[in-house]
């Protein structure tokens, strides 16, 4: 399975995957949507201009608490 996670810095949803992420040693390819060729990955995958997002294989998912049930469901178990 091929994750990436596209964050911002200061978002408080970003960070709260992030600190899961963190806390869980879960090694995922981080994208920083301040670096613009990230950001334009982050547009071209799920055309929406929104994070946190996890692209699972190439496909999109928002919202911080699914994120997380995501990879509790799918990487921690």
């Amino acid at each position: 399975m091929n994750l990436k996670l596209y964050y911002m810095d200061y978002c408080p949803f970003c960070i709260k995957v992030l600190n899961f992420i963190k806390e869980n040693n879960i090694d995922i390819e981080l994208k920083n949507i301040n670096i613009k060729e990230n950001h334009d990955e982050l547009l071209s995958i799920g055309k929406k201009d929104q994070v946190p997002m996890l692209s699972i294989d190439g496909k999109p998912l928002y919202e911080s608490d699914d994120i997380i049930d995501f990879l509790k469901e799918n990487i921690l178990n």
